[in-house]
């Protein structure tokens, strides 16, 4: 079947659900009017259904591939990344200053979330894009900005994140990529980055790369990371692609999905670069690219999960066993448990967004408390929710689930690794209960004591939605105060699943909002939500709290199967 970009629910939960209304009293928003806001999601939906979705079978069937040393992208995708750049969709929450829009990130996130359900290969090249001009927005000279950003924006060029080497993942403190200084103020950068995802394109006519590397002089770990812009082409006077640099895409993977998204073996070999930011203050300037990538992520696990539920209710309203399965007690179960959560995490990304886009106008403190808190939760609750729909399905076709014909394969094996890369899920949950947590609880008492009051509003016109809430939130407030008394190896065996409960009771909190402001359809949505997921918070909250003691007790060889251990 045919993606349909859900326009009507996203534009539903800015203007009924999260706090969207309030950007258009300051100044920064004020040009967020209802009209611009409505049109941009609907010439983003269009550019979703019309343009994107019929590439995306492209993309797993004809995967990008190496040709003598050359990128060569999927059929289709560089018409359709084309239509992304000319349409302005790269640049749509950038700065003016360097071609932006300068709208907000809500808006950039709800377009991503339609484009990632389209066709989540091509999508991921925009989205580094977008988190490299962050970046480079909060971090670079100048002069870097004046020569990159334009560029960047306008599509004509593309960005990409250099972390992960073989031997340094996720402690990012021990790559070993050198940087030197040349001595006319740019830096012989050398080493090998993998997982570069769009680490190549025939789409745009240069690449610019964000590598992580350390200077002579830099401390082990963390601290000594320096970040620099190496572009695949170094830019002549003119501000034009020039001589090649010395770089090279070393292999593409073989992945088990995302097959139109080139993911990189990259070999720097001495190759021209310039500082971004601070010397050996690198990290800092690449988790602001990370923190815009990690909700994107989070809406990429949204938005194919509503790919994949559209697909599923369409094959089970045909497919007739005994009367057409959409009837069938179990088949609606999972369709409709799928729906509430798409909208749970929709919701929560958004109000995220939000969050962003209000401290950022406004320089307020608990704004950026709130975003941060909840960024954490929107990328793993996000895409946790992606597998989980995009399983269900594969559950909802039957057999034909299972044949790559049918299609329904497709978004399970490409959103498989949204609670990966990024930042893995479990990574996510343990900067929840460790770096969001060290305020004391703060943000996290604010955001449950915002539940309570919703709930108690509602209570006398809704209260079979509004009693398990309450009762919900204040378990969970108890949880927080028992995770903040544990020391961190403790929190983090039980991070992922505090994580999870939090998400449930937030997700309840804006179905709650949402039933308030919607009709009959909403308020049923709602009871599912708070009927079938929200009491799966208590079981969170039990291993949460449950401590490191049992996982402790289990040795390495009784993991691995050893009965007699």
């Amino acid at each position: 079947m045919s993606f349909v970009a859900p326009v009507d629910q996203i534009a539903f939960i800015l203007n009924h659900v999260v706090r969207f209304a309030e950007l258009r009293g300051t100044d920064r928003f004020a040009e967020a009017t209802d009209d611009t806001c409505a049109a941009i999601l609907s010439e983003a939906g269009k550019l979703a259904s019309q343009v994107l979705a019929p590439l995306n079978r492209n993309g797993d069937e004809t995967p990008a591939r190496l040709e003598n040393g050359r990128l060569r992208s999927s059929p289709g995708f560089a018409e359709g990344f084309r239509a992304i750049a000319e349409g302005g969709w790269i640049g749509l929450a950038a700065d003016p200053e360097h071609g932006g829009m300068g709208l907000p990130q809500a808006l950039n996130m709800a377009v991503a979330d339609m484009m990632s359900g389209a066709c989540l290969a091509l999508q991921l090249n925009p989205l580094l894009t977008q988190g490299q001009i962050e970046a480079l927005e909060h971090h670079a000279s100048d002069d870097l900005k004046a020569l990159y950003l334009p560029k960047l924006i306008s599509g004509e060029w593309s960005g990409t994140m250099n972390l992960t080497e073989p031997g340094a993942g996720s402690d990012v403190g021990a790559l070993t990529t050198k940087a030197v200084p040349n001595g006319d103020g740019s830096f012989a950068i050398t080493g090998q980055k993998i997982f570069i995802t769009w680490g190549d394109s025939d789409v745009t006519s240069n690449v610019c790369h964000a590598v992580l590397a350390r200077l002579p002089d830099a401390a082990r770990g963390t601290r000594g990371i320096s970040l620099f812009m190496v572009p695949k082409f170094i830019p002549d006077e003119n501000g034009d692609p020039g001589v090649a640099n010395s770089l090279k895409v070393v292999s593409l993977e073989e992945k088990m999905g995302i097959h139109g998204s080139p993911t990189c073996v990259m070999s720097y070999e001495a190759a021209t670069g310039w500082l971004i930011g601070q010397e050996h203050k690198g990290m800092a300037a690449m988790f602001t690219m990370m923190n815009c990538a990690r909700l994107g992520v989070g809406m990429q696990g949204v938005g194919v999960a509503e790919a994949a539920l559209q697909q599923a209710v369409a094959y089970a309203r045909d497919r007739d066993q005994m009367g057409p399965i959409i009837g069938h007690p179990d088949v609606r179960r999972m369709l409709a448990t799928a729906r509430a959560e798409i909208f749970a995490a929709r919701a929560i990304g958004l109000a995220c967004a939000v969050a962003i886009d209000l401290e950022r106008a406004t320089g307020d403190a608990e704004q950026a408390a709130r975003a941060a808190f909840l960024t954490p939760i929107a990328k793993a609750y996000g895409t946790d929710v992606g597998c989980r729909v995009a399983d269900a399905g594969v559950q909802v076709h039957g057999g034909m689930g299972y044949v790559e014909e049918a299609g329904a394969a497709q978004y399970l094996r490409d959103v498989r690794i949204t609670p990966i890369y990024e930042g893995t899920n479990g990574i996510q949950a343990m900067d929840l209960v460790g770096r969001k947590l060290s305020d004391g609880g703060d943000a996290a008492i604010r955001l449950l004591d915002e539940v309570l009051d919703g709930a108690r509003a509602a209570h006398a016109d809704h209260e079979d939605l509004a009693t398990p809430l309450w009762q919900a939130a204040e378990t969970l407030r108890e949880a927080t105060q028992a995770m903040l008394e544990r020391d961190l190896p403790e929190r983090f065996a039980g991070a992922a699943a505090y994580l999870s409960a939090f998400a449930r009771v937030l997700g309840g909190h804006f179905h709650l909002r949402a039933a308030m402001a919607g009709g009959a359809q909403q308020l049923a949505l709602a009871r599912v939500f708070m009927t079938r997921v929200l009491p799966r918070h208590a079981g969170d909250i039990a291993e949460a709290i449950a401590g490191l003691d049992d996982l402790a007790a289990l040795d390495d060889a009784a993991l691995s199967g050893d009965v007699a251990a």
